[in-house]
Order: structure tokens, then sequence, then C-alpha cells
């Protein structure tokens, strides 16, 4: 095989290989919306690295006992009781698009942004347990990924839910603070975040930093 040949075949199975790995990680983020839509908490902890983060509503959770506190030790006791899976009157559908994946050259890590739209609520047959309630919700993820043993994990989930609109009245009568920041970390909240970070809500609007370049121009983003 001449040089010119092995390098063209060389470039070929890197370029299938960036591929498969970004099909691999559409898939892995789409498990986890599907799980967090059905409140199977323990699947989703387990698509976590060890080392992972999850950047959540102005708190980081470290380490995979940050997302079992998060996910299993707060959503799974608030939505569903602590049991692991959907329960009836209760909607959280989670609905992914836009992805955008880029890896990194050596194939070990890679980066994606994912726009969230989620529609959620109780249901009136479950007046009387729950609140009775029904919003929406728009955000953004801008994830980190990490190879681990030839399996792609979640390495840093970065959410920023970005608003969150009550369905009767919509988004332009969103009242402060209707989902509340987190203002206390663990342990002094025993289901709080490792740290506080800043995060903001409608009406205030941000971008949140793009993880690529321009693809045309091939550089920063520049905003004001």
């Amino acid at each position: 095989m001449t040089t010119d040949l092995a390098a063209r075949v060389e470039d070929l199975e890197h370029r299938i290989t960036t591929l498969e790995d970004v099909d691999a990680i559409r898939k892995l983020h789409f498990a986890y919306g599907y799980y967090i839509d059905k409140c199977m908490y323990n699947e989703t902890v387990d698509l976590f690295s060890e080392d992972s983060e999850v950047r959540f509503h102005g708190g980081v959770f470290k380490g995979k006992a940050g997302a079992k506190r998060l996910y299993i030790d707060r959503f799974q006791k608030q939505f569903t009781g602590g049991k692991n899976g959907p329960v009836d009157g209760f909607l959280l559908d989670h609905m992914q698009a836009q992805d955008i994946i880029t890896v990194s050259k050596d194939g070990k890590t890679a980066h994606g942004r994912f726009r969230c739209f989620m529609q959620a609520g109780t249901h009136e047959a479950t007046r009387g347990k729950v609140p009775l309630q029904q919003w929406w919700e728009g955000g953004l993820y801008e994830n980190t990924y990490v190879k681990e043993d030839g399996v792609w994990k979640i390495q840093i989930l970065d959410y920023r839910p970005f608003w969150h609109a009550i369905y009767e009245q919509g988004w332009a009568h969103t009242p402060p603070n209707f989902v509340p920041f987190f203002a206390k970390t663990f342990p002094e909240d025993p289901l709080g975040p490792d740290a506080l970070i800043e995060a903001f809500l409608w009406p205030t609007h941000k971008v949140v930093e793009f993880h690529y370049d321009h693809p045309v121009t091939h550089k920063p983003h520049t905003y004001a």
C-alpha cells in the first residue's frame, strides 16, 4: 500500500469512527430524555461517568453520588413517591432537538448542544394528592461526554432552563421566581447541590456559550 493510499484509508477510518461516535452520543442523550420522561431515574444515573457533574438550576451536583442525590433522592421522591418509573396523572415530556455534536480529535471526549422543550403537569385525577398544575419549559443543554472503555457516557450535563410558563397564561405572564434557584448546598440541604453557580430565567435573556466556532467563518461567536 502506498503512503498516499495508507493516509487516505487512515483518514476514512477516522471519519467513520467520528460518525459512529456522533451517533452513539446522540442516542445517549436521547435515551436520557426518554428516561427522565418516564421518571426512570435509576437508569438515568447509570448514563453518567464516575467523575460527572450535573449543572442544574443554579447548582452543581458532583460525581455519581451527586447525580443520585438529584435524580433518585430528590426527583424520585418528589415526583413518584420513591418509585422508579412513571405514576398515573404525572406528565413530564422532554423533547430533545437541534443537536450539534463535536467530537475531539483524539475521540476521547465530545461536546453536544441540544434544545429541550418540555410539557409538564398533573391530571385532575390526582387532586388532593399533589398540587394540580400544568406548565411549559424551554432550555438548552451544553454537555460534555467522555468515552470510557469504548462506551460514551455523560461527563457534564449542563442544562439551562431558559423559561417556564404557566399553561393557561403563557410566557408573557411568568411570575417572578416561578421555580426558585437552589439557595443552599449539601449537607445543609440534604438534597441540595455541592456548589452554587450563576443562573438566569426568563424574562432575563442571555446566550449560553457555544462549544463550537461559527461553522462558516470559523470565528468565535461575539454578542453584546
